[in-house]
């Protein structure tokens, strides 16, 4: 063990990690960091190492080997060796493990088809349930709700954040803008509407919180639709910060529709046998899926995070290009191929023949 090195457990040295990250990022990423390093501390503590200065690129070694002995998912190793490397710069940086070590931590590589999610809402279905919502529950919290999330590509919690001031709809609705010094004015006069803008607040944080805010412009149709429901059945209301939520329910003080209900009502969205029949031959009379809080096991119905993968691969099947599609749904342009790019090979085909020749005219 080398003299330079200050002796730490690895807990300790993961609650330091989680502490200086705290500033930068959500609590839900930091959440998911601590998940990630759990098992990894508990086999420290089977394995009787307390002192992170003797840690080896062997015991790293032992503990990959140990993960895939319990037959994690290709994917998720790939995830929790990844994070751990992460940590162990930290720890180098922090004179608690060898400055080689990190270096010596090899990241499983997984196939692109181990990595990405392929339960996405794919757009025929998303384009069925958008013509079902308008039809049956026009102007419903439910369409806005759908509308928004579909067009924009934004995560749960950016949908819950959004009040109503967040919203601009018609000319008046820029004079919120124009009073705030860091908006460029010259620019605002040019804005195009309407638009929806995306806010960090400690309340309601955005996943990478002030990086993450941005105005997302939308098309006429989605904002109409959006603003029927908020002048036919959006109940005013304020939440326990006394701000004026976009989505709310009928709950006094809690007024913002929260993450489970969210959740929920996405789940009942995509159920095809709400509007329709059972693909999977179920009896609609006695389906447990259609039961209250177990809407997840209808297996055609989606969380949120697939319609967020099923719109950003809309949108690159449409031609937008990565950096475009990056800066609308605040991810970074390696992230959308990796993860989020479900490409269509005869619509993708087709849309890079539109670009070239878009581009020739």
């Amino acid at each position: 063990m080398s003299d330079d090195l200050d002796p730490i457990t690895p807990q300790e040295a993961v609650d330091m990690w989680l502490d200086r990250l705290e500033s930068t990022r959500a609590d839900e990423t930091l959440q998911s960091y601590h998940y990630r390093l759990k098992p990894f501390i508990q086999w420290c503590e089977d394995e009787g190492i307390d002192n992170l200065n003797e840690l080896t690129s062997r015991d790293v070694f032992r503990f990959d080997s140990h993960r895939r002995s319990e037959g994690l998912a290709k994917a998720t190793l790939n995830t929790q060796i990844g994070t751990l490397k992460q940590w162990l710069k930290f720890c180098m940086r922090i004179d608690a493990v060898p400055s080689d070590l990190p270096a010596k931590v090899e990241v499983p590589k997984v196939e692109l088809a181990d990595r990405v999610n392929e339960e996405l809402l794919t757009a025929e279905r998303a384009e069925t349930i958008r013509e079902n919502l308008h039809r049956y529950q026009r102007a419903s919290r439910q369409q806005a709700m759908f509308e928004l999330m579909w067009h924009t590509g934004c995560r749960l919690g950016g949908l819950r954040s959004l009040d109503l001031g967040d919203w601009f709809y018609e000319e008046s609705d820029l004079e919120r803008l124009r009073h705030q010094d860091n908006i460029d004015h010259d620019a605002l006069e040019k804005v195009e509407l309407p638009f929806v803008y995306l806010r960090h607040r400690p309340t309601t944080p955005l996943k990478n919180k002030r990086e993450g805010e941005r105005p997302v412009a939308l098309d006429q149709e989605v904002a109409d639709r959006v603003q029927e429901y908020i002048d036919v059945n959006r109940v005013e209301g304020v939440d326990e910060n006394n701000r004026r939520p976009l989505l709310t329910t009928e709950k006094g003080d809690r007024a913002r529709v929260s993450k489970s209900s969210i959740r929920r009502e996405i789940y009942i969205l995509t159920q095809p046998c709400r509007l329709g029949e059972c693909p999977h031959g179920r009896d609609t009379e006695t389906c447990e899926a259609l039961e209250h809080g177990r809407e997840a096991r209808c297996p055609s119905s989606r969380s949120p995070h697939p319609i967020r993968t099923g719109a950003i691969t809309h949108m690159r099947d449409e031609g937008w290009p990565p950096e475009v599609v990056a800066e609308r749904v605040n991810a970074t342009p390696e992230v959308i191929r990796e993860h989020y790019d479900h490409p269509d090979p005869i619509r993708r085909m087709q849309s890079r023949r539109d670009f070239l020749a878009e581009e020739s005219e």
